[in-house]
């Protein structure tokens, strides 16, 4: 008898330690929530152009479209996927539609979402909303961002999708811990008295949120680091979506070679003379940094150029002679990947390996080519990509994909380029390939991969959101 009944208390006692879980799940979401009373010392009236304008300046900064927005889709309807280990999770709908969006959030529910992850039913939020950073953000700019989504943005009817995350893992009350332990309550700490660091600080760490993508994830999928003064590992590189976020601290690898023109050039235009964006990094110019002003430009730069070298990564790299130009004007093919590197790469790229300024990227002593990790170099060589368009210059250009090539002969041509030149990064081998098609196979389509004519009119200033 005493036999049969243990299976049942076993099972009793589990369901009582889960629903006191999910109690108390709730009291650590309801803690971190502000309530109504908190927000009327806020005066909004969603209706001020000034305060819509700084609103949608906000957004900006914060970059909200380019995740709340599908290829081809309307602005902030939401739908795009974001991949992570255990599968994809999509944007939701933040138009002002009273059924499908947050039409009916009051301020007090708005700041909720942005700020601490808590939708306006008090369910938790995926930390694929990057929260941790937006809670440094004053309530007064989340205030002007709701007026702009609530007066300034086309309502659109469009139904959130559900997560393609595995039972229990989709369950969203056990975020309220990882909410506990990754995203603590913080305010901004400004590291310097100098007022232009400052606000490059806190754009970084803030509403740019730069860590998402360039700071290594931890064991919870959390930002191992949430500022600077976290841990140096801050903004030090990560590998995201396929892409490598390259390390945008002081070693040669990361920005250890910008000059703090160069970044600002960079973060408006989506180019300099010897690189351009690509991937997400094209979304994030094309749809936030190219309208943000100059002034905020150079003040995040010069923050960026504030920061030491990532630990343990090499500040610099030992000289290297380049005898690899000469041998290509020669038409000397002495490699595999030399022979496949004229045939497909130079007519763009030059035997220099130096592009064409402003147009086609150079490869010699480019930090993202030489990049330890080559996910990205791979990525861009078989799945190609595209310059974000902006005003700043009359043409966007396109990388055509090279995917038809063989799992060698893309191997061959990555390790080429990764070590001819001056350049010099550690190789890859064919199963490193096998490893990105599959990706990419996978991978759904997203704007940066869309394939385009090789030029197209860059988009004129003042266009719509997309």
């Amino acid at each position: 008898m005493t036999k049969r009944k243990w299976p049942m208390i076993i099972v009793l006692g589990a369901l009582l330690v889960l629903i006191l879980a999910f109690l108390f799940s709730m009291m650590l979401t309801k803690m971190r929530s502000v309530d109504e009373s908190v927000t009327t010392s806020i005066q909004v009236d969603i209706n001020d152009p000034a305060l819509i304008k700084r609103g949608e300046y906000v957004a900006r900064t914060a970059d909200c479209v380019a995740c709340h927005s599908t290829l081809d889709g309307e602005a902030y309807a939401g739908g795009l996927p974001m991949l992570t280990p255990l599968g994809a999770i999509y944007s939701t709908n933040i138009t002002p539609d009273k059924e499908t969006g947050i039409g009916n959030y009051t301020l007090a529910q708005f700041i909720n979402s942005v700020k601490h992850g808590v939708r306006a039913d008090n369910s938790a939020l995926y930390p694929a909303m990057p929260y941790p950073s937006y809670q440094i953000m004053p309530d007064e700019d989340i205030a002007a961002m709701y007026a702009y989504f609530m007066s300034a943005v086309k309502p659109v009817k469009q139904a959130n999708l559900k997560s393609e995350l595995p039972p229990v893992f989709n369950w969203r009350w056990p975020l309220a811990y990882w909410q506990a332990m990754f995203a603590p309550e913080r305010k901004f700490v400004a590291e310097s008295d100098d007022k232009v660091l400052a606000r490059g600080q806190y754009l970084v760490e803030g509403p740019g949120h730069c860590g998402s993508c360039h700071t290594e994830r931890g064991i919870g999928y959390q930002e191992v680091a949430l500022s600077n003064k976290d841990s140096e590992k801050y903004l030090s590189g990560a590998v995201i979506d396929g892409w490598r976020a390259k390390s945008l601290r002081g070693e040669h690898r990361g920005l250890g070679t910008w000059s703090t023109e160069e970044l600002v050039d960079f973060f408006k235009t989506g180019r300099t003379d010897k690189v351009a964006a690509f991937g997400a990094m094209a979304e994030v110019v094309e749809h936030s940094t190219q309208y943000m002003t100059d002034e905020d430009l150079h003040a995040m730069s010069a923050y960026l150029k504030t920061l030491s070298p990532a630990p343990g990564k090499e500040v610099t790299l030992p000289a290297k002679e380049d005898t690899t130009t000469q041998k290509l004007l020669d038409g000397n093919y002495d490699s595999r990947g030399a022979m496949l590197y004229a045939e497909y790469c130079q007519v763009c790229h030059r035997a220099d390996g130096k592009g064409v300024p402003r147009i086609f990227p150079a490869l010699d002593a480019n930090s993202a080519v030489i990049a330890r990790d080559a996910d990205s170099v791979l990525q861009i060589t078989m799945n190609g990509g595209r310059m974000p368009k902006t005003p700043h210059d009359r043409m966007a250009f396109t990388m055509p994909e090279f995917k038809h090539l063989s799992d060698s002969d893309i191997a061959e041509i990555v390790n080429y380029v990764r070590n001819s030149w001056t350049n010099q990064a550690p190789e890859i081998n064919t199963t490193d390939v096998v490893k990105m098609r599959a990706f990419l196979n996978a991978k759904p389509v997203t704007a940066t991969d869309l394939p385009m004519d090789l030029t197209v009119p860059a988009q004129p200033k003042g266009a719509g959101n997309e």
